[in-house]
């Protein structure tokens, strides 16, 4: 019986978990939901929003003013970055392209900035769109760092030219036999 010394790759080939993701029908549903945000959004504050607005009182007209400016800030750029990404997907542009091009976008998180006892008293299709942008960001804060994070240094497959070592003390071994 002779043995034979396996030979395994030097170094290993990763795939990006967050690129294969990105690219993902899970990628196509939160674009759609965000970029649904935004109408939604764009509609609520031109119309039926400003309406509510004017009912309130001067402080709390205040507290909608900045907290509508915050959520159209914050769904520009949550549109920005998935119109970025999705322009990855369909090989419009490239991930290096996109990750010198999002600098430009501000993925930082924000909190409310009212008091929560102002906040409550905002109209409530304000405020279910305030925290559901904010969930959104959220997410996309997490896909961003998956997608764009620094690979750590190609790694050297360590076990498996260890195990070629071990190979060759058995073949050694048994070539006797």
């Amino acid at each position: 019986m002779s043995a034979q010394i396996m030979n395994f790759p030097a170094r290993t080939v990763t795939v990006s978990f967050g690129q294969k993701l990105a690219g993902s029908e899970s990628f196509r549903a939160l674009f759609k939901e965000g970029m649904g945000l935004v109408e939604e959004a764009a509609s609520y504050l031109d119309g039926p929003g400003r309406n509510e607005a004017r009912a309130l009182s001067r402080n709390d007209a205040l507290a909608y003013a900045s907290e509508s400016m915050r959520l159209t800030t914050r769904l520009m750029q949550l549109a920005s970055w998935l119109l970025l990404q999705r322009a990855v997907n369909e090989g419009e542009m490239t991930i290096d392209q996109a990750a010198s091009e999002k600098h430009k976008v501000k993925l930082n998180h924000q909190d409310i900035a009212a008091r929560a006892d102002v906040f409550e008293r905002l109209p409530e299709a304000l405020r279910d769109m305030v925290h559901r942008s904010m969930r959104l960001q959220a997410r996309i804060i997490h896909l961003d760092r998956v997608i764009y994070a620094k690979p750590a240094a190609e790694e050297v497959a360590a076990p498996p030219v260890a195990l070629n070592a071990q190979f060759a003390m058995l073949q050694e071994a048994f070539a006797g036999r």
